[in-house]
């Protein structure tokens, strides 16, 4: 435990930030396995703005981001074919 009082400060950001950061990957598992579920349109786009609200929050690189969204794009082609 901390004793000094910016220590006890720091862990306490810490916390909120990590649950803040946890929330966030929460949001992107669930728009996944929603357009996993039922690749269209609408859950591609749900899916893909959820990865740009976390580069936006510094929680995933730009690459990263772009990367996956590449990747549900590809998914959504072959399920329409």
């Amino acid at each position: 435990m901390p004793i000094i009082k910016s220590a006890k400060k720091a862990a306490r950001q810490a916390d909120k930030r990590t649950k803040h950061n946890q929330d966030i990957k929460k949001d992107i598992k669930n728009a996944l396995k929603a357009f996993k579920a039922n690749p269209n349109a609408k859950t591609l786009a749900k899916a893909q703005s959820e990865y740009d609200k976390a580069v936006k929050k510094d929680l995933l690189k730009k690459n990263t981001a772009s990367r996956r969204k590449a990747k549900l794009h590809k998914i959504l082609k072959e399920a329409k074919a």
